[in-house]
């Protein structure tokens, strides 16, 4: 790419049985000759209408279209197509669901917070939480990322992220951001702020507002560092899901 341009990056995930004699379940050129020949120029034909000043296309039928062609190519063997539009924000379409689509977006927010439990003795808080049991505290820059399952209306549109983000924002981030968790937020006056339970409350905090768009929450995954990262999907979840 030589100046500005688009850049986006697509994810065909296939299912089935492996060939007792190759190894493969599917050749993965065959993938690659169908994202080539089939969804790359339908891809390249909306783009050129938008930047003729065009209506955008609705995105849940852009994604259900890209699966479909993909199924043509493939024999049906297509579970899901992953369309990331930027590095924080995803569709993903799933053949099993095709009714939805699942927006992922990420977010961050920076706090400080001290690992200690009223149960153990000093002793024991030390050993087994190190140097995040300083008295202090100490701080982190943490990522979000919120996974919503949201239908495709019958014109083919999804829910606007800009509403997840608005959301996302009320509930979690300005509660949240630059506070010292233990003492500035009422979960975790008593509540250890580990990663794993920072991420079930932050579920928690979003799930009745998210309910109210008419979505569904699917999974929420905060990043502590660079390394460590934590999932949590509900007490409900559907295995598999």
């Amino acid at each position: 790419m030589r100046g500005l341009g688009r850049y986006y990056e697509l994810g065909v995930c296939c299912s089935g049985q492996v060939d007792p004699i190759t190894g493969y379940s599917l050749d993965i050129k065959r993938i690659d000759r169908a994202v080539q020949e089939r969804v790359l120029p339908y891809l390249e034909g909306l783009l050129a209408r938008g930047s003729g000043g065009g209506a955008a296309a609705p995105m849940g039928q852009v994604m259900r279209r890209i699966g479909a062609l993909l199924h043509e190519a493939l024999g049906g063997v297509v579970a899901e197509v992953h369309l990331a539009l930027t590095p924080f924000y995803s569709l993903r379409w799933r053949s099993r669901d095709m009714g939805h689509v699942v927006i992922r977006q990420q977010y961050e927010f920076a706090a400080a917070h001290r690992l200690h439990a009223a149960e153990l003795s000093d002793q024991e808080n030390r050993r087994v939480f190190g140097k995040c049991n300083n008295p202090s505290g100490h701080g982190h820059n943490y990522r979000v990322e919120v996974a919503v399952r949201v239908p495709i209306d019958p014109a083919g549109g999804v829910t606007l992220v800009e509403r997840l983000d608005a959301v996302v924002d009320s509930q979690v981030i300005q509660k949240l951001d630059h506070k010292h968790l233990n003492l500035d937020v009422p979960q975790f006056a008593r509540l250890n702020p580990s990663v794993e339970n920072i991420t079930r409350e932050v579920y928690r905090m979003l799930t009745p507002a998210i309910r109210e768009m008419g979505a569904e929450l699917e999974e929420v995954s905060v990043w502590e560092t660079s390394k460590t990262v934590c999932t949590y999907r509900g007490e409900d979840a559907p295995a598999g899901r």
